[in-house]
């Protein structure tokens, strides 16, 4: 029998044998959990035929758009979409001006729910691009919460580079697709 320190609470006898067990139960565990991860989130996210409108069908979204073919035809609702820098999250000044208006709207219409769609331009991998869209997404919620928005009445996503606006490979292409879009739903 070994001695173990168990946190603060002192020690406790354990057998190397168990001690062995339990490492090799984790690890399997860890193997199981990091095999299920490799999975697409759109999948989980995807709305079903006939789905209600919510959070995952929303009328305006780059998805729902993209799935009608409309996507980039100008028809963005009544929500501006903000634009971000290389590989930032910054909300930048000229882009406060737009989420005031944005918030302004949607404090005159309090029936109203938006989500946030965060998107980048296709440089970068696909995981670090999904992170960078929802830190997106989460800056544009956030600024929304300040202004007064309730926090319940904002969801987000992020899109990553899947959704691109424009699919050329240049600077000027780029800069449309670094953006936070704003799906409105009732």
């Amino acid at each position: 029998m070994t001695r173990v320190q168990r946190g603060r609470g002192g020690w406790v006898s354990s057998s190397r044998g168990m001690v062995g067990a339990r490492v090799a139960v984790m690890l399997c565990a860890i193997l199981a959990i990091a095999g299920c991860s490799s999975k697409k989130a759109a999948a989980v996210n995807a709305p079903g035929p006939g789905s209600p409108l919510g959070e995952n069908n929303q009328n305006g979204s780059s998805l729902s758009q993209f799935q009608n073919g409309s996507l980039g035809s100008g028809a963005n609702g009544p929500l501006n979409d903000i634009h971000f820098g290389y590989n930032d999250y910054t909300i930048q000044p000229q882009d406060g001006d737009v989420l005031r208006s944005n918030a302004k709207w949607l404090g005159d219409h309090p029936q109203s729910r938006v989500q946030v769609e965060g998107h980048c331009d296709e440089r970068g991998s696909e995981d670090y691009n999904i992170a960078l869209g929802a830190k997106r997404a989460q800056a544009a919620k956030d600024y929304l919460v300040t202004l007064g928005v309730s926090p319940g009445r904002v969801s987000t996503i992020s899109y990553g580079k899947e959704l691109p606006l424009c699919t050329d490979s240049d600077e000027s292409c780029w800069a449309q697709n670094r953006r936070d879009h704003f799906a409105v739903s009732q």
